[in-house]
């Protein structure tokens, strides 16, 4: 299985931003995988602010990391895949909500209402304890 196909199985990841002061910025995300460009959206799930640092960060740096593992008690079963690349916040994504729509049936039910991002991958690293 290569990086990406094991990226695409994760139902979460993680985004990791810094702002102009360097300083990370980690949340979790839910996301597709197209190609080599992941998408994912600011959705309607409450937030304390629409204002989010992700979004800050990203218009100061665009140079992101997308991480997504698997854990259980069977550490040989152990792995983590990162995406590093380049995002870009767009207003509206039609290819990018189909395919969180397709992936999440809550996105079906009620659409993100974006930013949208389209962070499309530069380089995959990965790390498997089966390897």
């Amino acid at each position: 299985m290569t990086p990406a196909e094991r990226f695409a199985g994760c139902r979460v990841a993680r985004l990791a931003t810094a702002g102009p002061d360097g300083v990370p910025h980690l949340v979790p995300i839910v996301f597709a995988l197209v190609g080599d460009v992941i998408h994912t959206a600011v959705d309607a799930k409450p937030k304390r602010t629409r204002r989010l640092k992700r979004l800050a960060n990203i218009a100061a740096n665009p140079r992101v990391s997308v991480l997504a593992d698997h854990y259980e008690d069977d550490w040989s079963r152990l792995w983590w895949v990162r995406a590093d690349g380049v995002a870009r916040i767009l207003d509206t994504s039609p290819d990018g909500l189909a395919a969180l729509a397709e992936r999440y049936p809550q996105y079906r039910e009620t659409p993100p209402p974006g930013p949208f991002l389209e962070i499309t991958v530069e380089r995959w690293s990965s790390w498997p304890a089966d390897d």
